[in-house]
């Protein structure tokens, strides 16, 4: 499956358009060269139940939106199966946090 999504670049040179792939567990993007530029890891632990463990955006991408796209990106598709999740990664944690819309997600 393969997502959209408008990144606006905080440099002033335009807007970009940054291409998600989705696999079972993962969402991404690579760079022209294949490598991969931002990542977002979802594998699930248990039947219903997923962990956010890992998030990674490139230095080059860092403080764009690309981490919150993923986020947001990956807990929709989370809810779409209807799967409840944690957090251990330190921004997922902090996403949710900030994104009570979300929250319903969370494993209680």
């Amino acid at each position: 499956m393969v997502f959209t999504a408008l990144i606006i670049c905080n440099e002033g040179k335009g807007d970009d358009q940054m291409e998600f792939q989705s696999e079972d567990h993962r969402i991404f993007a690579k760079d022209q060269e294949g490598h991969v530029i931002a990542e977002v890891t979802f594998p699930e632990v248990s039947e219903g139940m997923a962990v956010i463990d890992h998030t990674f955006v490139d230095d080059s991408l860092r403080g764009q939106g690309v981490a919150g796209e993923l986020l947001e990106t990956a807990a929709e598709q989370l809810e779409e199966r209807g799967m409840k999740v944690i957090p251990t990664c330190s921004y997922a944690v902090r996403w949710f946090e900030k994104h009570p819309e979300y929250r319903k997600l969370l494993k209680s």
